[in-house]
Order: structure tokens, then sequence, then C-alpha cells
């Protein structure tokens, strides 16, 4: 099991999303405690850089993560728009 922290900011701009985006963001958050940082199985899923991760949550959603190397602790530093995604 995993330690899923989601920054104020993704907190913040969740807010503005659609329901469904809401379902899995929440789905992806279980995903993350359960699994861990590396999720093939969810849509547009790839490694940005050494310990940074995102994929799509839907078409103009994106969920971006980072996790340190041998720690139980993961950080959704940014949830929202693909467009102003920090990658």
């Amino acid at each position: 099991m995993y330690r899923v922290r989601v920054s104020k900011a993704a907190r913040k701009r969740m807010e503005k999303a659609p329901e469904d985006v809401l379902i899995l963001f929440g789905e992806l958050l279980q995903d993350l405690t359960e699994k861990g940082p590396v999720l093939p199985e969810w849509p547009h899923y790839s490694k940005l850089k050494k310990n940074k991760y995102h994929c799509h949550l839907a078409y103009h959603w994106v969920a971006c993560w980072y996790h340190e190397a041998d720690s139980v602790q993961i950080e959704v530093y940014y949830a929202g728009s693909r467009e102003d995604a920090p990658y």
C-alpha cells in the first residue's frame, strides 16, 4: 500500500472538473494507493522524467504524480487541464 497526497493546487483545479472526471480521479487515487506509481493500464500513461508520471483522465484533463524510489509516498502535484500541464 502506498500513501497518496494530493497537492492543494491540484485539489483546487479538480473542483472545476466535471463529475465524470472526478470519478476517474478518485479511481486513479485508489489505483495509486493499491498498485503504486506505475499504471500502464491508464489512458496515455507515461513516465515523464525520473520519478514523474502522468495519465489522461479525459481528453482535456490529466493528472501528474511524483514518486521517490524506495518510498511509499506518492504526490499528485498536478490535476487539471491538459493545456496547462507542467510537462
